[in-house]
């Protein structure tokens, strides 16, 4: 569901960007309203896709490229041996134990682009063979990935849900307000 994303401060760069972060963050998120565990592992297409995997993914990725750009290995190493895990709960990850590491990543993104001294400050991509040899990315390239990732995964959640129960994130967010649509 698009939202409106209000104009920044004038010269706030760094806000306008982390709205739209925020903005697709919670197309992930209404997606998820009123699934059970089990609704949102499952995958109602020919892809393999579930929520709580898109959901896992996005919260992981994130965290993933904010600890690059600090210097730091993510949190998690994927490799060959354990990518299938991207994607799916594993025993004792829950939607809401991924909600609420998401939103621990999501204030971590927050504080640190507005903590860096400067957006077009860049640093090295790891040697994985997806990244060009050599290549660097600044601070803002890293907010307009996460802006662009999350987003195409929050239109891959809206079809997800849509599928699963026919639903809407306008009538989900209707619902939780109390309000109808239509």
């Amino acid at each position: 569901m698009v939202t409106h994303v209000g104009a920044e401060e004038r010269g706030d760069e760094r806000g306008a960007l982390l709205a739209f972060i925020e903005e697709q963050r919670g197309g992930v998120r209404r997606a998820l309203l009123g699934l059970t565990e089990e609704q949102a592992a499952s995958r109602p297409s020919a892809s393999e896709l579930s929520l709580s995997g898109l959901l896992k993914h996005v919260a992981e990725v994130e965290q993933g490229w904010i600890a690059r750009a600090r210097g730091e290995a993510p949190a998690v190493r994927r490799d060959e041996s354990n990518w299938h895990e991207c994607f799916v709960l594993v025993e004792g990850e829950t939607v809401a134990s991924q909600l609420a590491y998401w939103e621990k990543v999501a204030a971590e993104t927050d504080a640190f682009l507005r903590s860096v001294p400067s957006l077009d400050a860049t640093f090295t991509l790891p040697a994985d063979p997806w990244f060009p040899p050599e290549g660097r990315v600044s601070m803002r390239w890293v907010a307009l990935h996460l802006i662009r990732e999350t987003a195409r995964h929050a239109g891959h959640a809206d079809i997800i849900r849509e599928s699963l129960d026919g639903r809407t994130a306008f009538e989900l967010v209707a619902q939780e307000r109390g309000t109808s649509w239509g």
